[in-house]
């Protein structure tokens, strides 16, 4: 996949020049819809799904974070050793596990930065041939590249899962 069918995100268009700033930004990008609520509106709303089976806005920011998190374990993991095989986690019990602890919007919206701050460093240390070392992750080949280029879809597609969600909430 290069190009998202569903939200159109060129994963090609991120590049390791670029890949830093995009994923760094993601924090200022999360915070806003995660602290900035409607006029008589309460944190509920971000904890509201608006079907069965769909993520909350918190749980959906909370995945993000996550994810950074996890990639950056992964592009260490790439660049410390030959070939590795690369960590899998359950993201669904992830998001669940997150809940049950109790999803504070500000603290989600901090972890996220962290992360996303975490990961864009990470990257900007590497040099221009770390970029093309590979790991393996349930037999499927990707470079350090490949994994930036998916942490910033992952920021970008669920970001607009978030305003979904909330537009649906909000009109329900």
């Amino acid at each position: 996949m290069t190009r998202c069918e569903e939200c159109g995100f060129d994963l090609d268009a991120v590049t390791p020049e670029s890949a830093p700033a995009t994923i760094r930004d993601f924090g200022r990008r999360y915070r806003a819809p995660l602290t900035r609520l409607l006029k008589g509106e309460d944190e509920s709303v971000l904890r509201a799904s608006p079907a069965d089976g769909v993520w909350s806005a918190i749980e959906y920011a909370a995945h993000v974070g996550g994810v950074f998190a996890l990639f950056d374990r992964r592009v260490a993991h790439i660049v410390a050793e030959d070939d590795p095989v690369l960590e899998v986690i359950d993201h669904e019990a992830a998001v669940r596990d997150a809940n049950e602890r109790g999803l504070d919007a500000a603290a989600v919206a901090d972890d996220l930065t962290a992360a996303a701050d975490g990961l864009a460093a990470r990257l900007e240390s590497l040099t221009p041939e770390q970029w093309e070392r590979v790991g393996t992750r349930e037999g499927e080949r990707r470079t350090v590249r490949n994994v930036a280029q998916r942490a910033a879809h992952e920021g970008n597609h669920h970001l607009l899962d978030i305003g979904r969600v909330l537009r649906s909430v909000r009109q329900s």
